[in-house]
């Protein structure tokens, strides 16, 4: 999400909660004793200015005044409570570089270790209920989800240590730390998500897995929620399913042209299949999407069998597999035939049984989308084969196979210019030549970015497609290798050379190529 629409959620759910604005452009002088009332660190951490006081409370001026690890981290610090107004983030920022001109950002995060003993258990579910229902335990909840979208998380960790509760979000496919709370808030948050998802509050033993949906200035927004017990106590992972962060369409998603040009023609087949295949949270459910909606259409009846169901999209038939009653894919896939589809879509290829299911209605007229999960494009045929599927049945049916990941985009407002380094050239060896010429970029850090040097994410490919000269090297039991390499040499290529293209473009760095990929060039 956008900074300025961040800041727009802010300044509407300021007016409705009635928070006091602030100009800090108006003020000259804050006395010196009120700055060092909260230290440079959390200063720099949360953007907080502290700049008035009496008595009574502290006056706190900052962009987000419902960010409550920074509420934290100013309350152990203060002996007195503090009142938090909203000022515009730039606002915040320049006045930070006034009050300390020869200081950086580079602070460790702020870690509340509070000595509160460990979390008694409590026996009593209606304990357990009240807890949840409780207004600061409603508030933290509602913080944190806010914050979360605020930041373009996908995930929410949230983690028992010992004697604190560690927030972690998942940002650009990284985790970065959000903040602490001291442990005894641990049951109040906990069964408020369980409350919100529909779960046991009582079953603290097993795990558990359920869904809910929030709602944000007029925004629904599906989050999968999955419990699990450890040792500490119960962690929580929250998925966020923000449909308005991802654009389902083709032409977004990052394809080359060319590459574009072969993904449409193959949605235009009239039956066969096509695979996605990557390992979690690499962008496959997406892209699945943007397939649905490029032959979404009246004249086509089109059925999804998926678990969960991630989007829902108007003008198609989704099922919500459910394995636990016996509706798995397999069995959803039986019904679906018998409903006069001509597109289907399968969530993922598990098994023998749905995956021979799925390529024999690729025969009979069906176009057929699903996922598997291999580190390439091409070991998903090596991967059906050791499912026990007959090497003609594949070349038969499959005519496409896309294999993706997402590299993090270099942030735009610190993007600057470099030179590869030896060690980098070394690792890269032949591979290096191809950067020859060209001009690096990389993101510096700044506060736009969190000090990452990145900002959202884009996607690499590596198309495959059985054309005849792929099909009669499968069906001649050629090993992964030998058809990998005639792959490239006929032009395919490869999620490396895809992601080298995106780092000459400027998009992403070698670092980037290196976490993603694998570290062979």
């Amino acid at each position: 999400m956008p900074h300025n629409d961040s800041e727009e959620l802010v300044e509407k759910l300021v007016g409705e909660e009635g928070v006091r604005r602030v100009d800090l452009s108006g003020i000259d002088f804050i006395d010196p004793d009120i700055i060092q009332a909260i230290p440079p660190d959390v200063v720099f951490k949360f953007k907080v200015i502290p700049f008035a006081s009496n008595d009574n409370y502290l006056s706190v001026a900052c962009s987000n005044p419902f960010d409550i690890f920074a509420q934290e981290a100013i309350k152990s610090y203060s002996n007195i409570d503090a009142e938090f107004c909203y000022t515009p983030k730039a606002q915040v920022d320049e006045f930070i570089r006034k009050i300390y001109p020869d200081e950086g950002a580079d602070f460790e995060d702020y870690d509340d270790n509070s000595p509160d003993d460990e979390m008694a258990e409590l026996a009593d579910i209606d304990d357990l209920k009240n807890e949840g229902e409780d207004a600061p335990a409603i508030r933290h909840v509602n913080t944190i989800f806010l914050n979360a979208i605020q930041e373009r998380a996908s995930d929410i960790h949230i983690e028992p240590q010992g004697k604190s509760l560690m927030i972690l979000y998942r940002i650009d496919g990284v985790l970065r730390k959000a903040g602490t709370f001291a442990m005894k808030l641990h049951a109040g948050i906990v069964s408020r998500i369980k409350i919100l998802s529909s779960l046991d509050i009582s079953e603290r033993r097993l795990p558990q897995d359920g869904r809910s949906k929030i709602k944000i200035f007029g925004r629904d927004i599906d989050v999968r929620v999955s419990t699990l017990p450890t040792i500490n106590g119960e962690k929580v992972v929250l998925r966020i399913l923000d449909k308005d962060l991802h654009s389902l369409n083709i032409t977004e998603l990052g394809l080359e042209k060319g590459l574009q040009e072969k993904f449409k023609q193959s949605l235009s087949e009239p039956y066969g299949m096509i695979l996605v295949t990557g390992p979690t949270g690499s962008g496959k459910t997406t892209t699945l999407y943007s397939a649905l909606n490029y032959v979404n259409g009246h004249e086509k009846n089109i059925i999804t069998v998926e678990d969960p169901v991630e989007y829902q999209i108007r003008g198609i038939n989704q099922v919500h597999a459910r394995p636990d009653i016996g509706l798995t894919f397999s069995a959803g896939l039986r019904s679906m035939l018998r409903q006069d589809p001509d597109i289907i879509m399968v969530g993922e290829i598990r098994d023998l049984e749905t995956a021979e299911i799925a390529m024999r209605a690729s025969l009979t007229g069906h176009l057929v989308f699903s996922t598997l999960h291999t580190n390439d494009s091409i070991s998903s045929i090596m991967r059906l084969i050791d499912m026990g599927i007959d090497p003609y049945l594949i070349c038969s049916s499959v005519h496409l196979v896309i294999a993706q990941r997402l590299v993090r985009h270099i942030c735009l407002h610190c993007s600057e210019e470099y030179e590869l380094s030896q060690e980098v050239i070394d690792r890269l060896g032949e591979s290096a030549d191809f950067f020859k010429g060209t001009v690096l970029r990389r993101g510096r850090g700044c506060y736009q970015c969190a000090d990452t040097g990145y900002w959202g994410r884009v996607a690499v490919f590596e198309f495959f497609h059985l054309d005849n000269a792929m099909r009669s090297l499968i069906l001649s039991g050629k090993n992964l290798g030998e058809i990998q390499q005639i792959a490239k040499e006929q032009g395919m290529e490869t999620l490396k050379k895809n992601s080298m293209r995106k780092v000459k473009q400027g998009l992403t760095t070698i670092d980037e190529v290196f976490r993603v990929t694998s570290n062979s060039f």
